[in-house]
């Protein structure tokens, strides 16, 4: 069962003390990250000019595609023929962050009408099996692509009522929160895997 707001705050406040600073996110090191500290105040970078468009993972032969090459295997929460469900491999700052991959290399926008149909139904059995544990408060479904051409859906459940972790800053705080218990975590893990293997496809966690 996910740890409520209250043992959230309490492991928070002993890693950094009741009046201490989390530290920043890795994102915050990132060419693309829009904010700096500029006299004191923290203002939008200066936007550089228009440029190419990079390439992503699986676009040119010096970065493959790393879906295409092989899931590992202690990171797969569930699987069908058509689908692969991964965990970034330890607990985060959220309690729990999945990520749903298509199997075959494709983006979303050339998927059929049967494999969209699949995500849409997937992505909606997701949401409710998360949403339905405890001390969730929801589940935030995010798509960008802009690093990795192959197809993933990241989702990302929240803590109730810790009220300044609420939407798309979510997953920065995923960054900058200490990790959560690993036996609480996989014991959620597991509860997710086993409810979507009711519809079909293998629970691996």
């Amino acid at each position: 069962m996910p740890e409520s707001a209250e043992e959230v705050h309490a492991r928070i406040a002993a890693a950094v003390g009741a009046d201490g600073r989390l530290p920043m996110s890795d994102s915050s090191s990132w060419d693309i990250f829009p904010w700096e500290a500029v006299d004191g105040a923290v203002v939008p970078r200066v936007l550089p000019p228009p440029a190419d468009e990079p390439a992503r993972w699986g676009e040119s032969p010096d970065k493959p595609c790393g879906a295409c090459a092989g899931f590992d295997p202690t990171t797969v929460v569930w699987e069908d023929e058509r689908w692969v469900l991964t965990h970034p491999g330890a607990p985060s700052g959220l309690p729990l962050v999945l990520v749903l991959h298509s199997r075959e290399h494709q983006d979303l926008g050339g998927l059929d009408d049967d494999l969209a149909s699949e995500l849409g139904r997937i992505t909606n059995r997701l949401v409710r099996i998360i949403e339905h544990l405890p001390e969730i408060g929801r589940v935030h479904v995010n798509r960008w692509g802009d690093g990795g051409s192959h197809l993933h859906t990241w989702f990302f459940a929240r803590t109730a009522r810790l009220t300044h972790v609420l939407g798309s800053p979510a997953s920065e705080w995923d960054d900058v929160l200490p990790p959560g218990p690993e036996d609480v975590w996989r014991a959620d893990l597991a509860h997710v895997a086993a409810r979507l293997a009711n519809w079909g496809g293998t629970a691996r966690a």
